[in-house]
């Protein structure tokens, strides 16, 4: 949650209703066939029946037996009837039960799907002080079932199914268009025809006065010749640079250079303000 999140959130005091705080409950962990029918279930129908066999000496049995009126809920589905609770003792941990109730004033608002939380009554319904495990009996039909799961997650998520028709999802297009247009953009231009060696070079010294450095991808855009014959004509006028800061990029040998120094330039300024004087 950001920081924006928790500003936005209220906290709000309520009251929680404790007369039920000494009351033990228990945990019980039931199949998820039992609560997919007890979801089903309205409120008023009893789902099931509870044995509690003592024996003295011994550890209680605990058994629980489903009702017909569950079981009518979904007759296609075979589901056991009888089961066993394995108890076991909360004893390292303190665990409750909460609940909250809001109060319904008759009238259902389709835009708030929720009651106020202010108006929300919190109750505690008991401390859990034993945890059982529901476990159906291994018979006929717990096999059953657990052989039908077994085979439902066996089955293969993708099906190779043979089909009577063509099914085409896309079609089949003999070119696409920017090999099209590719080709054509290369048409128009042409194949570069190789100029004679001093145009070539006039354009190369011409494009050095304005730099110094340059790479030979730009060189080729420069004069439009082939790679192959435009590196010749380099190879006689310039030099290759293999180190940096300049790697990989064309100048011009120093009996073509015509760049000024710094020297140069004072020594011409010098000259011309004294002749101005």
């Amino acid at each position: 949650m950001s920081k924006e999140d928790k500003e936005k959130t209220q906290i709000i005091d309520k009251d929680l209703d404790l007369s039920n705080a000494g009351r033990g409950v228990w945990l019980v962990k039931v199949p998820k066939y039992i609560a997919q029918k007890w979801e089903k279930a309205p409120t008023n129908m009893d789902v099931g029946k509870l044995r509690i066999n003592k024996t003295p000496g011994q550890k209680a049995q605990v058994s629980l037996s489903l009702t017909t009126a569950v079981l009518a809920l979904d007759p296609d589905e075979k589901i056991p009837t009888e089961h066993i609770l394995d108890v076991s003792q909360v004893t390292k941990q303190t665990l409750g039960v909460f609940s909250h109730m809001a109060p319904s004033d008759g009238k259902e608002n389709s835009t708030t799907s929720t009651a106020q939380p202010d108006n929300e009554k919190l109750y505690m319904e008991g401390r859990i002080v034993q945890k059982l495990e529901c476990r159906p009996i291994a018979d006929n039909c717990y096999m059953k079932l657990k052989l039908e799961s077994i085979r439902k997650a066996s089955e293969p998520q993708r099906r190779v199914q043979p089909i009577d028709k063509i099914v085409q999802n896309f079609k089949p297009v003999k070119d696409h268009a920017h090999n099209i247009e590719y080709r054509e953009r290369k048409k128009a231009e042409g194949k570069k025809a190789r100029d004679d060696k001093n145009a070539v070079m006039d354009m190369l010294f011409h494009a050095f006065e304005k730099h110094q450095y340059y790479n030979i991808k730009d060189l080729v855009k420069i004069t439009n010749q082939p790679i192959s014959y435009l590196k010749e004509i380099l190879k006689d006028v310039c030099d290759y640079n293999m180190k940096n800061p300049h790697k990989n990029m064309w100048e011009l040998k120093k009996e073509y250079r015509h760049y000024k120094t710094e020297e140069k330039k004072e020594v011409e300024h010098k000259s011309g303000s004294s002749d101005s004087e």
